[in-house]
Formats: structure tokens, C-alpha cells, sequence
């Protein structure tokens, strides 16, 4: 059986971590480097750090930020947000980034993709998709959740994967926020048809809600952050409450 990983995920605007409710309503948090450290040391199997506002406003990434959170953290650590070419994405990697994540950049060229795949290898192109359940179906959305591309979100995950995209992180627009437990209709569908990692990302509330979404779909990591960010829930004691419910994760 594979073990499971925890991932806490640093949404970050103007140099601070904040939160909110489908996308919208965001509130500040913290300092992201005092977050990292914190994560860090805390039994988080990985960290996920995106500037959410950098594809909207067509920024990029805050890569000095990055290199800082990198020194304080000796987990696999992920950046996205902004990244629009290959150069952002070897300055990504520069900063201290194992991953880069790509989302509305991969929708406008889907051919980085494939030539980040190429030059820095699948494992480290990590292809997000912020997805929405409107009229019976999931869509992809961009531009951190503010435009419907039209374009069916297992139809694009399939494609991300075949163009080389090593891992596939799935945002619910729909649970994002609201603490009601993971989309899993849509998680257990990707997991079914891809052959790469799938993470869930959307609606954590509880520890059950992680219990559910590795018992009832082959997802690989879960990935959540105000009830990490706000303490209702410790890593350490939702890895004790996975192992003892028969889930291998990492102690």
C-alpha cells in the first residue's frame, strides 16, 4: 500500500497567507515563511506554496519569498502562481521548489507542459486544476477560479497527463472553504483514469473527511489549509487517527 501524504497548502497574496471561501472573501492569516517552519515541524509530508493572485493579475510568482520559505523547510516544497514559461519555471526551481504547479498558463500553452516535463523531468510538473460543478458537469476554470474555460475537467486531466504533467492537484471551487468534506465524485473519477498521483484539494473540515476521501478513492495525498492554518486540526493526530483506521501514512 502506498503511504499517504499530508499536505498543507500556503495561499499567498501581497507576502501573506490568506483564506477564504471559494476563492472569494479572503482574510489574512499569517506570515508564510512562519507557516512553512511551522509546517515543516509538524509531520507535513509536503508543502504547497501559491501566490493566488499572480496569473489574475499577471504577475509573477514571488520567488524571493519562495527562497525564503525554502530554507526554513527540509520537506518537498511546491510553488506555483504566475509561472508562464520555462525560465519561470527554472527560476522556480532555483528558489528551493522540488515542484512547480502551473494552471491557467498550462490552459493558454498546453506545450509547456510537455517541454517543462522534457527539460526538468515529469516529477517536478505538477498541473493544477481549479474545477467547478455547474449543470451537471466539472469544468475547468482559470484565472484563480474567475474564468470558465469550457473545457471538461477529466477530458483536460487526461490530456495534462499524456503532454507529461507528473501529478494532478484538483481544487474544488465548490468545497473550497466550506469545510463540508472532499468532492470525492470527481477525485474517484480522475483516479480511476489517470496513471499519475492525483491530490484532492477542497473541503476539509474534519479528520473524517481525510478518512473518506483515501478510503473511497485512490487518491495519493490531501492537501487543506485553514483547519491546518487555524489548528482544528494537528497533523500528527490526524496521521495517528488515519494509521489506527488502517491508512499508511508517515510517523
Amino acid at each position: 500500500m502506498i503511504t499517504k501524504r499530508i499536505v498543507p497548502c500556503l495561499d499567498v497574496k501581497d507576502g501573506k497567507v490568506v483564506k477564504g471561501k471559494q476563492f472569494e472573501n479572503l482574510n489574512i492569516i499569517e506570515d508564510p515563511v512562519v507557516m512553512a517552519k511551522y509546517y515543516a515541524n509538524s509531520l507535513a509530508d509536503e508543502l504547497v506554496f501559491y501566490d493566488i493572485s499572480a496569473s489574475n493579475e499577471n504577475r509573477k510568482t514571488v520567488f524571493d519569498l519562495a527562497k525564503e520559505v525554502a530554507k526554513e523547510i527540509n520537506i518537498p516544497f511546491t510553488i506555483g502562481g504566475g509561472i508562464n514559461s520555462i525560465e519561470d519555471f527554472d527560476k522556480a526551481l532555483q528558489s528551493g521548489a522540488d515542484k512547480v504547479s502551473i494552471n491557467s498558463s498550462a490552459i493558454r500553452t498546453p506545450e509547456l507542459i510537455m517541454i517543462a516535463s522534457k527539460k526538468f523531468g515529469k516529477q517536478c510538473v505538477v498541473l493544477s486544476i481549479d474545477a467547478k460543478f455547474e449543470n451537471g458537469k466539472w469544468m475547468v476554470y482559470s484565472k484563480g477560479g474567475r474564468k470558465n474555460e469550457n473545457m471538461d475537467v477529466l477530458t483536460w486531466a487526461i490530456i495534462g497527463e499524456k503532454l507529461g504533467a507528473g501529478e494532478i492537484v484538483l481544487n474544488s471551487i465548490n468545497s473550497d472553504g466550506e469545510k463540508n468534506g472532499f468532492s470525492e465524485n470527481i477525485i474517484k473519477t480522475l483516479c480511476e483514469n489517470l496513471s499519475i498521483p492525483v491530490i484532492a484539494s477542497g473541503g476539509a473540515g474534519n479528520m473524517e473527511h481525510f478518512l473518506n476521501v483515501f478510503k473511497n478513492t485512490d487518491v495519493d495525498a490531501a492537501l487543506a489549509a485553514s483547519v491546518f492554518h487555524n489548528k482544528e486540526i494537528e497533523i500528527k493526530k490526524l496521521k495517528e487517527y488515519l494509521k489506527l483506521n488502517d491508512i499508511k501514512v508517515r510517523l
